[in-house]
């Protein structure tokens, strides 16, 4: 055997490439210097273990999210990625079981500073759970946008009367389906089965006919609906908008552009929309909790143009920091950092929007229909907020 074959058996490659690059065999090796890798510097900053950890934790803020797979628990990690500050402010993204336990966690969760929820949620925790001074102890941050109500059957079930008595599965267990969809039904008067099968799991049983409709309420369009093939069976079941719902929720409406294998072409199906909200415990004023959530919100208000850039979720471009929310209070520090953007930008403050009043110019207007396109819906808004003023100037005038 020669000798270039009896190195390729014993050797390995480096070792040949060595040798083929004119390297002595003989004599120690010297080992090739290794670059140093750079690694955040968080990881460099050395000190005692009780040192590091005051450190880790000093500016830390929890996000209650929702569910992975879900719309509000993107927002939440979006939060990090844009606010987080090294050990200036750390944001916590934290999955959870969905919106509608986000309010309880929030509530009694250790950890817990601020929680993406609905409307419906806290209006259930007031008057059916009837937790006591909810009111003063949860605040909100800003209004986010809303989330559609989504509800997927066969296509010989044309209204949520159809679904009477059949299994309906409502999403898994504190999930803002769970919720708002059991909302809805009690409303609609429609008795059904409930069931709560996490989504994937729900689509196989609505396929195989195990159940007749599941519900989804989540910022449209998402791919879970809108992959599903052309001439499946399914579709998704219209929800008028009636008065029975225009104290929680809003209208909306899902396009055949944005679900092109359930709405058929050109045409709309009409559903309800949930304000989602970005909620925050009303910490005593100077506590360490207090300090750290103001931070955040201070971050969040100053950062805000960045969350409505690409690419961030495309629904923070709905997101009017003005808004407000019917029944709740903007936490202190959430107000005064508005009022700071306001003053800056010259803009003096609209008279809130309460969903009375809307129903009120509604009524006057003699709008009954939701077939309206964006446009149309935001010139309304638009004449709503003038309408607004004008009783506002009229009871000034009246005192």
């Amino acid at each position: 055997m020669d000798i270039q074959k009896l190195l390729m058996a014993l050797w390995p490659a480096a070792a040949l490439a060595a040798v083929g690059a004119g390297m002595s065999m003989i004599g120690p090796r010297v080992p090739t210097p290794v670059l140093a890798q750079a690694v955040p510097k968080s990881l460099e900053e050395g000190g005692t273990d009780a040192a590091l950890r005051a450190r880790k934790n000093e500016w830390t803020v929890g996000v209650a999210g929702g569910l992975l797979s879900g719309s509000n628990m993107t927002f939440a990690d979006e939060m990090a990625q844009v606010l987080d500050d090294g050990d200036n402010l750390r944001i916590l993204p934290i999955v959870t079981y969905g919106a509608a336990s986000n309010l309880d966690d929030l509530l009694y969760l250790r950890g817990v500073d601020v929680a993406i929820t609905q409307s419906d949620v806290f209006e259930y925790f007031r008057t059916q759970r009837k937790t006591v001074n909810l009111e003063s102890r949860i605040n909100y941050i800003i209004r986010l946008p809303t989330s559609e109500m989504h509800v997927l059957a066969r296509t010989d079930i044309n209204s949520l009367a159809d679904l009477r008595g059949k299994k309906v599965n409502f999403g898994p267990a504190g999930s803002a389906s769970s919720l708002t969809g059991s909302i809805v039904f009690q409303r609609a008067g429609v008795q059904v089965e409930p069931t709560l099968y996490d989504n994937p799991l729900a689509l196989q049983k609505l396929k195989s006919g195990e159940i007749a409709a599941l519900i989804r309420v989540i910022n449209k369009p998402i791919d879970f609906f809108a992959k599903i093939p052309a001439n499946s069976g399914l579709h998704l079941v219209p929800i008028p908008f009636t008065k029975s719902y225009e104290d929680y929720y809003a209208l909306g409406e899902f396009t055949s552009q944005e679900y092109p294998t359930l709405v058929p072409p050109g045409q709309v199906t009409d559903t309800i929309a949930v304000p989602a909200v970005l909620a925050v415990f009303n910490w005593q004023r100077n506590t360490d909790r207090y300090r750290r959530v103001q931070r955040f919100v201070e971050a969040f208000f100053t950062k805000f143009d960045q969350f409505q850039q690409p690419p961030r979720h495309p629904k923070w471009r709905d997101v009017n920091l003005a808004a407000t929310v019917p029944g709740w209070t903007r936490w202190p520090p959430a107000e005064e950092m508005l009022q700071r953007l306001r003053q800056a930008n010259g803009v003096t403050a609209q008279p809130a929007a309460t969903a009375a009043e809307f129903s009120a110019f509604l009524r006057d207007k003699g709008v009954t229909s939701v077939q309206q396109t964006q446009e149309q819906r935001e010139a309304l808004f638009r004449e709503f907020l003038q309408w607004q003023q004008a009783r506002q100037r009229g009871a000034s005038r009246q005192r």
